[in-house]
C-alpha cells in the first residue's frame, strides 16, 4: 500500500495546478434543495439490488459468485478498506491546500458526520434484520455492503463540495466508490445485491444530510442561494 500516499499527493497537486485558472469568485455557498429527480438514482440502485437478492441456485448474484470463484478463486486485496475513505480525504485535503469547498468547514463537517451516521445506522439496522450469509461463508452480515455504502456516502460528499469548481469531480468520486463495490465482490465478501443496495443507501444518506441541514454556523448562516 506504499503507493497510496504518493498517488494521493499527486492528485492534490494536479488539482491545485488546475485550480489556478479558476475564478475564486465562483465559490458560492448554496444549499442543496430536495427534488424528486434526485431520488431516481438511489431508488433504482436499491430496487435492482432487491430484485437481485434471490437465493436460488440460478440467481444472478450466485452466478456472479460462481464465475468469480472459477476465474479468480485466490484473489484478495485490502485496497477497498482504504479506498472507501479516499473521497473524504481528498475533500479535506483540497481545502487544506487552499482549494475551498462549496461549504465552510463547520457546516461541511456537520453535514458529513450526519450523513455518515444516517448511513451507518441504516446499514447496521438492515444487516441485523436480514442476517444474510456472506458468499465466502464467513459471517451473516452481508446485506447490504457497509464498505460500498460508506464509499458512496463519501463520494456524494466530495462531489457536492467540489463539482461547482471541477465538473469532472463527480465522475472521479463515484468512480472510486464503484471500484470499492467491485472489489467487495472480487474479494468474495459481498454479492452484487449487497453492493447495489449499499450504494443506494450511501448516496441517499448523504443527500438527506444536505437536504436537512440548516447552516447555523459560519458563512452559510445567511444570504444563501438555492440550487438543485
Amino acid at each position: 500500500m506504499k503507493w497510496i500516499s504518493p498517488l494521493f499527493l499527486f492528485i492534490l497537486f494536479s488539482i491545485s495546478v488546475t485550480a489556478q485558472n479558476i475564478d475564486s469568485a465562483a465559490a458560492h455557498y448554496k444549499p442543496l434543495r430536495f427534488t424528486d429527480k434526485q431520488l431516481y438514482l438511489p431508488a433504482s440502485l436499491i430496487f435492482v439490488g432487491l430484485l437481485a437478492n434471490s437465493n436460488g441456485s440460478g440467481s444472478i448474484k450466485n452466478g456472479i459468485v460462481k464465475e468469480r470463484n472459477e476465474r479468480m478463486p485466490h484473489f484478495r486485496t485490502h485496497i477497498d478498506d482504504y479506498l472507501q475513505y479516499t473521497p473524504l480525504a481528498i475533500a479535506y485535503g483540497l481545502d487544506a491546500i487552499g482549494i475551498k469547498s462549496r461549504t465552510d468547514f463547520a457546516n461541511r463537517t456537520a453535514i458529513m458526520i450526519k450523513g455518515e451516521l444516517i448511513m451507518v445506522g441504516t446499514v447496521c439496522l438492515i444487516k441485523n434484520r436480514v442476517n444474510q450469509r456472506r458468499p465466502d461463508g464467513v459471517g451473516y452480515d452481508a446485506f447490504p455492503s457497509g464498505h460500498t455504502a460508506n464509499a458512496f456516502a463519501a463520494a456524494t460528499f466530495l462531489a457536492e463540495e467540489y463539482k461547482y469548481k471541477f465538473k469532472w469531480m463527480p465522475y472521479a468520486a463515484y468512480g472510486m466508490a464503484t471500484t470499492v463495490g467491485v472489489l467487495r465482490m472480487a474479494n468474495n465478501r459481498h454479492y452484487i445485491s449487497d453492493v447495489l443496495v449499499g450504494a443506494g443507501i450511501g448516496y441517499l444518506s448523504m443527500k438527506v444530510s444536505y437536504w436537512t441541514h440548516h447552516y447555523r454556523w459560519g458563512k452559510n448562516a445567511a444570504g444563501l442561494k438555492v440550487i438543485n
